[in-house]
């Protein structure tokens, strides 16, 4: 697609005029400085066209950037078919570029999607390996450490019951 075509069927321009325009806008002069001192060569436009042929050249240039990254991509994978091709080349709008491009985009690697595709788990490895799984049991605790928690939560439980206000333990429960 040759752009400075797009641009002057849009605007109802001549060619010459988009042709010099596009030429001062890459050579990074700012769209104040061609509407007052390049008036000769854009053909007296205004800044508000001025802007916005600024705006869809940078779109249009933008559209055919993606176009080609869409294309590479799905080249890369090894899935394209000349109906995909003729349906990028035939997108006027980012929009149509990128719902060609959906199917074929991949997929975000997320914490849990990662051992799906990597055997990390026990279970995958055993199942792999034919052996039993083996579940390590919790160790108990001796029981003089269970009576050592259960009287230290008494002995708090019976401080703060006494040091609080009566009033403060009645909104409490």
């Amino acid at each position: 697609m040759e752009i400075n075509k797009v641009l002057a069927k849009e605007f109802g321009l001549k060619q010459e005029q988009v042709d010099n325009t596009v030429a001062l806008i890459d050579d990074d002069k700012t769209i104040p400085f061609i509407a007052r001192y390049r008036k000769e060569l854009t053909g007296s436009l205004d800044d508000q066209i001025l802007r916005e042929l600024y705006d869809r050249l940078m779109y249009l240039r933008n559209l055919e950037k993606r176009k080609e990254e869409v294309t590479n991509a799905i080249t890369e994978q090894e899935k394209m078919t000349p109906e995909i091709e003729a349906a990028i080349s035939a997108a006027v709008t980012l929009v149509e570029v990128e719902d060609i491009y959906r199917p074929f985009k991949p997929k975000r690697r997320t914490r849990a999607s990662i051992p799906v595709r990597t055997v990390s788990s026990p279970l995958q490895r055993c199942s792999l390996h034919r052996k039993t799984l083996q579940i390590p049991r919790r160790r108990q605790k001796p029981s003089s450490m269970r009576k050592r928690r259960s009287t230290t939560f008494r002995l708090l439980f019976r401080a703060l019951w006494t040091s609080l206000p009566r009033t403060s333990l009645t909104t409490l429960i």
